[in-house]
């Protein structure tokens, strides 16, 4: 029996469909690395041998580790304030993540500059003071931030065509009407969703929890994300809005040892209570408070 022969206009298109593929693959990987090369913003403490060493063994370990993510409204000529500060514990050993929304009114002490609001640890120092301030306010390590410019999460959350909100108090921000139940929401609407407070009875508690399901959500999209065709959309989003002192190498090592935290996300808040100081309102958390915080983070971390 013959073999059958192909007709050379069908090992053509195949190999044409390689080309295109490797071409197409080439191209992000690229795009990736040009677009990481642009987020990236080391802090000071990266320059220290001991820092290296230790998220090496991080990584190598797959140990667990925490980020703080902090979303800035910062505009030409505007310093900006972190409106939004959450605190990520990922453990890759039992695939699962703590979320801590932080209030920004909460009173801390801010290295070198005295107890004010945590949010004001930005204005203050940029970054690398917001990360001292954290760590030391709640006994733990950053071992790496995400600065995320509010303007390119709207546009980001546009890119993935949305995220989907269980809404669970009716209330109307920016002149949008936001229903109970499930509800879609584009890059504006949401945007709207995480940044009312006032109409909350919950005020800033609130207002943290909208940030905690947005975020969770469009983590979740991001993972399924399928279209190619829009790949160098959000690169060029992350690019322009997005700062971080993860190095290409560690994003990798993220992506195949610790992407599987999201399907075990626990959201953490922080009970205080609302004080003026000097004709200026601040959200007070006592000490107790922040020992219960650090420990059920560390032991999370610990958790095989």
């Amino acid at each position: 029996m013959k073999k059958r022969k192909w007709p050379y206009w069908v090992g053509g298109i195949l190999l044409a469909l390689l080309l295109i593929g490797g071409g197409f693959a080439w191209y992000v990987w690229d795009k990736i690395h040009d677009t990481v090369g642009d987020m990236h913003e080391p802090l000071d403490r990266d320059q220290d041998p001991e820092r290296q060493k230790e998220i090496k063994d991080i990584f190598k370990d797959k140990k667990s580790l925490n980020v703080l993510l902090l979303g800035v409204d910062e505009r030409d000529g505007d310093k900006g304030r972190s409106d939004t500060m959450i605190l990520m514990s990922l453990n890759p050993n039992t695939n699962s993540m703590k979320m801590l929304s932080i209030p920004r009114d909460t009173y801390v002490n801010i290295p070198g500059r005295g107890m004010d609001k945590i949010n004001h640890a930005y204005a203050f120092g940029d970054v690398e003071l917001s990360v001292q301030t954290v760590e030391e306010a709640f006994d733990l390590p950053v071992h790496f931030y995400g600065k995320v410019n509010m303007e390119g999460f709207e546009q980001g959350v546009d890119v993935l065509g949305g995220v989907n909100i269980n809404n669970k108090m009716e209330f109307t921000q920016d002149g949008i009407n936001f229903p109970v139940g499930e509800i879609h929401l584009n890059g504006e609407e949401a945007l709207s969703y995480v940044r009312m407070r006032k109409s909350d009875p919950q005020g800033d508690m609130g207002r943290n929890e909208r940030q905690r399901a947005v975020i969770t959500a469009a983590m979740n999209e991001a993972a399924s994300f399928t279209s190619i065709t829009k790949v160098g959309d959000i690169l060029e989003i992350l690019g322009d809005n997005v700062n971080t002192d993860l190095q290409m190498k560690n994003i990798q090592n993220l992506f195949s040892n610790y992407l599987g935290t999201r399907a075990n996300i626990e959201t953490m808040q922080i009970s205080g209570s609302g004080q003026i100081i000097g004709s200026i309102w601040y959200y007070i958390v006592p000490d107790s408070e922040f020992n219960r915080i650090s420990t059920e983070i560390k032991a999370h971390m610990e958790a095989k």
